[in-house]
């Protein structure tokens, strides 16, 4: 019997039941599965370590201790949290909301209307942010002023440029850090460091416009034989781009000193009419230089964001064959995604090799480019807030637990909030409304929402 035949003998009962999705593969319970998954994997992964004895001791171990049931309390206790108290929780916030908005008069209501539309607001809010960022700093202990210096704004500057490329041009890029090497690397030959000796030698702050226009270039020779490729493809080419920086840096003696790298560094200093000023190893120093060019580099790309190359960055994301389709010039905008995102690992790179004084090939493992995606990812791509807050959260997140979890596990639990993050807010912490847009279209199967993969229904 056929199958059409075998349809047209159902009874209306039996075809509502084939068509019924059963329990256990709903999205709730999807959900479910994976994060009970999840505490498995954190179970295994944060327990006793192996053997050569026996090599199921770790395995033996993990299932028959009580880390394996902590671990799956914690995922369903997550999973259950977000799944039935997530609904009630934000109702109540909304009420708590409303009536605060009807006891006020509106001004609750109407603040994001207000900060959005009034400039006055906006700007007397983003005042009151930088002045809190250089005070609190000195409040801190010299341990965690290091952290902010080193970590958070040095990560903050390098996920600014591949928000460039990654939330606004939608360009997948796993080897973002080798731009950051391209900016040390700058630094210590125009300051003399490096076997080769440079025509003139810079003041540190005469090498970041050098640095920059460095990285630059750099960003177009990535882009221009990558402009065919996407997804995966394109992931491939610069994690190979950041390979080949590393190896020329590590065997290339005579230029870059390969393994021994470059030693004392020139600090940043000032000399001009009278007034001279030296950084030192001080980190507070070097977080106000870093605060300014953060400052700086986000007004820019904000004017940047919504200025003509901006939209067409936009529009390349949603959807690059209609982008072409209509007039854009995909070409030039990708290499220009390429070429600004990299310029932001110039100043970075110019300011972290000043502050330590040395490099070598070591230092720019092929890890950050990882972590620099993830903190892009985790914060929202194509905002600039999101990303500046999810560096500062998975950068404080492995420093926080130094005390309490071992070394070889703390990226554990940043993965691990990775993957919740994904399960359940994939848009990220502080998306763009773009972005937001993008994602729900991308489930509803319209157009190329998603432009890290290939378009809906396939390749074109």
């Amino acid at each position: 019997m056929s199958t059409v035949e075998t349809s047209k003998n159902l009874t209306p009962t039996a075809a509502a039941k084939l068509r019924r999705t059963a329990w256990y593969r709903t999205e709730r319970f999807s959900r479910l599965w994976a994060m009970i998954a999840l505490g498995l994997l954190m179970a295994v992964m944060t327990g006793e370590q192996g053997n050569t004895r026996d090599v199921f001791f770790s395995l033996e171990t993990t299932f028959t201790g009580a880390s394996l049931w902590i671990w799956l309390a914690v995922a369903v206790a997550i999973w259950a949290l977000r799944e039935f108290f997530a609904e009630p929780i934000k109702g109540g916030f909304s009420k708590a909301k409303s009536s605060a908005q009807a006891a006020s008069g509106g001004p609750l209501g109407s603040l994001r209307a207000r900060f959005q539309s009034d400039k006055r607001v906006r700007y007397g809010v983003l005042t009151v942010v930088l002045v809190l960022a250089l005070v609190i700093p000195s409040g801190l202990t010299r341990m965690w002023q290091t952290v902010l210096v080193d970590q958070i704004a040095i990560f903050a500057l390098l996920a600014i440029g591949l928000n460039v490329v990654i939330g606004w041009a939608g360009l997948l890029d796993l080897g973002f850090f080798a731009f950051f090497a391209v900016g040390a690397y700058s630094t210590a030959f125009w300051t003399g460091r490096l076997p080769i000796e440079p025509p003139v030698v810079l003041n540190n702050f005469w090498v970041i416009p050098v640095a920059v226009l460095t990285c630059l270039a750099c960003g177009l020779l990535l882009g221009a034989p990558t402009l065919r490729l996407r997804g995966d493809y394109l992931a491939i080419v610069t994690l190979g781009f950041h390979e080949i920086i590393y190896l020329v840096a590590k065997n290339a003696d005579g230029i870059t000193g390969g393994p021994q790298g470059a030693r004392l560094i020139p600090d940043f200093s000032i000399d001009l009419a009278g007034f001279e000023y030296e950084w030192s190893i001080k980190p507070l120093p070097y977080w106000y230089l870093l605060v300014f060019f953060i400052v700086l580099v986000i007004i820019l790309f904000s004017r940047l964001e919504h200025s003509r190359v901006g939209r067409a960055w936009t529009a390349i994301r949603e959807d690059e064959i209609a982008a072409a389709a209509n007039g854009v010039n995909t070409v030039q905008f990708k290499l220009m995604a390429f070429a600004i995102g990299a310029s932001t690992s110039g100043v970075a790179g110019v300011i972290f090799t000043s502050k330590y004084g040395y490099i070598n090939p070591e230092v720019f493992p092929l890890l950050q480019s990882i972590l620099i995606l993830a903190y892009v990812i985790f914060g929202g791509m194509g905002s600039i807030p999101g990303v500046l807050a999810g560096t500062a959260i998975l950068v404080w997140l492995p420093e926080a637990l130094k005390d309490v979890v071992e070394p070889s596990d703390r990226y554990m639990y940043l993965g691990a909030l990775l993957v919740v993050m994904m399960i359940y807010r994939p848009q990220g912490l502080w998306p763009s409304r773009r972005r937001q847009r993008e994602l729900k279209m991308a489930e509803e199967g319209l157009g190329d929402a998603d432009a890290m993969t290939e378009p809906a229904g396939g390749k074109i």
